[in-house]
């Protein structure tokens, strides 16, 4: 899997998950496509983007690729641009598949909300589509 960022885990993935939170410093390159025309003379990384960013890292620690059911209660508080230094937290919430999220930088939280994973049991009830940023 390739990713369009460059993620660094400063703690084994699998211990943290365990306890119930995930962390990983993020940053996404000048010439990540996700700037490409958004927007020319100032770039800022679009909303899906970061959306994806939080969907890449659960299905990483997961092992599974699962579709997103819902997203719900996010506010993207700041831009993120171009080499920024990022921080994504992902905590389990209480429900099945239910996580926080937050992506934070030097000038405090960025974007928050909530991802609903399908729990890939019955494929029938699964949403009609998945979004994945990852290239194959």
């Amino acid at each position: 899997m390739t990713l369009w960022y460059k993620v660094r885990f400063d703690d084994p993935v699998d211990s943290r998950w365990e306890e119930g939170e995930i962390s990983a410093r993020i940053r996404v390159p000048a010439d990540s496509p996700w700037f490409d025309g958004h927007f020319p003379e100032k770039p800022v990384l679009p909303g899906i983007a970061q959306l994806g960013m939080v969907h890449d890292l659960l299905c990483r620690v997961l092992g599974q690729q699962l579709p997103v059911a819902r997203v719900s209660r996010v506010r993207f508080r700041q831009m993120i641009r171009p080499e920024q230094q990022l921080t994504l937290t992902v905590q389990r919430d209480g429900a099945a598949g239910s996580h926080r999220f937050r992506i934070t930088g030097d000038e405090g939280s960025i974007c928050t909300g909530q991802l609903l994973l399908a729990d890939g049991r019955d494929e029938n009830d699964a949403p009609g589509g998945t979004f994945c940023t990852t290239e194959n």
